[in-house]
């Protein structure tokens, strides 16, 4: 249908362009009442609203509309069916943002009832949650609702029992890399393994939520290294021994060491200076090389099920006692000659100058005096330093 060149000239046009913008904005807000106050107007608005509902043109800062009126105004007239028709025949079809955002809000809704994963559910049910599957599909609903879907099939299929992150992708979603680190998909079942925790993106603590979930990746990465650790069959006493992730999920062991000591080192050297000197006399020892990964996370977390009391030593710096404190935390490990006597009496013997400690303290969960006897002495004290007093411990007798 051809617009009116009257209605044009009536309200048409660059300069009642704002005018026009305004009047638009009430009905995309929501259904307009009955009478309108516009203030701020310039002579030309004024000239316009005052055409449009009979009055002088005379100029004033402020008007107030009858917009029925206007409304049986311009249909007498043969100009528009009313004013929204009016405004849509200049400036194109006026849509309902209020109504827009109910309807989405109506959507999103829908995506998350439909969930049928209980804790991926329980994650889309918090602000954080919904936010991040509408940043993972572009604030799409349709889009949410297929990611949803595609989460829900590989939660369903955990835990599983050791098997590789690519075949879990190809079982439940058919492309092998549908749950690589990043995707979408990946990124909303880590979300519901976490149960709401925010996103963390470090390497070894993705690959700790999957194996926690009996999926491997990179299943023969940092493998667990121990030391005379009882029950599996084809080790050699007084021989370090490596635990691969892979196999700690698809067989585990069988642990004896119900009500047993099992000691937890920091370092490497340490268990090797162990091997060297005690061999299968060491009691049996875990090493967790660092912040423990995958690998020594599932080797402790056995053993623990298994009966074993946990004794942990590390560095005396700071990443030992943030070891410390996951130990605790995680594994209800016990300190190991890891207090502030034991830390007083290393320093006693400690070779000088040594490695210094920078003002970046970490509190011991065991011991509230520990981190400030290390600043107090600003010198950090390696495992291997105290290995002559550690070893005695762990001479069988």
């Amino acid at each position: 249908m051809t617009m009116d060149a009257r209605l044009q000239r009536l309200l048409g046009g660059e300069t009642l362009a704002a005018l026009r913008k305004r009047l638009r904005q009430r009905y995309e807000r929501g259904a307009p009442a009955d009478a309108l106050r516009l203030g701020s107007l310039s002579e030309a608005e004024h000239a316009a609203l005052a055409a449009l509902s009979g009055r002088p043109a005379r100029h004033v800062r402020s008007m107030q509309i009858d917009v029925t009126e206007i409304d049986a105004a311009l249909a007498r007239a043969g100009l528009a069916s009313s004013l929204r028709d009016a405004l849509e025949q200049l400036d194109g079809p006026i849509v309902d943002t209020t109504a827009q955002r109910l309807q989405v809000r109506a959507q999103w809704q829908q995506v998350v009832e439909v969930c049928a994963h209980p804790g991926l559910r329980s994650v889309l049910q918090t602000s954080v949650g919904l936010g991040l599957l509408k940043r993972l599909c572009a604030s799409r609903p349709e889009a949410g609702a297929r990611l949803v879907l595609d989460a829900d099939q590989v939660l369903r299929r955990l835990p599983a029992a050791g098997i590789p992150r690519a075949q879990l992708a190809v079982a439940t979603l058919g492309d092998a890399h549908a749950l690589d680190s990043g995707s979408p998909v990946a990124t909303l079942v880590l979300s519901a393994l976490r149960h709401g925790a925010a996103p963390d993106e470090d390497a070894d603590r993705v690959r700790d939520l999957w194996a926690a979930a009996g999926v491997l990746v990179n299943e023969l990465a940092r493998p667990a290294l121990t030391l005379n650790l009882p029950a599996p069959t084809g080790t050699e006493p007084g021989e370090p021994t490596y635990f691969s992730l892979r196999s700690l999920l698809r067989s585990p062991p069988a642990w004896s060491v119900m009500g047993r000591p099992v000691f937890v080192c920091e370092n490497p050297n340490l268990l090797a200076i162990a091997a060297d000197q005690l061999g299968p006399r060491c009691a049996p020892l875990v090493c967790t090389d660092g912040m423990p990964a995958a690998a020594q996370r599932v080797l402790l977390t056995q053993l623990r099920a298994a009966g074993a009391a946990l004794h942990y030593h590390g560095d005396f710096d700071w990443p030992g006692l943030r070891i410390g404190n996951q130990m605790i935390r995680e594994h209800d490990a016990r300190p190991w000659r890891f207090s502030t006597a034991d830390y007083r009496a290393a320093v006693i013997g400690a070779p000088r100058p040594g490695r210094p400690l920078d003002d970046a303290a970490v509190g011991a969960l065991w011991d509230d005096a520990l981190a400030g006897a290390m600043l107090a002495e600003r010198l950090a004290i390696d495992e291997e330093g105290l290995a002559d007093v550690l070893l005695d411990d762990l001479r069988h007798r």
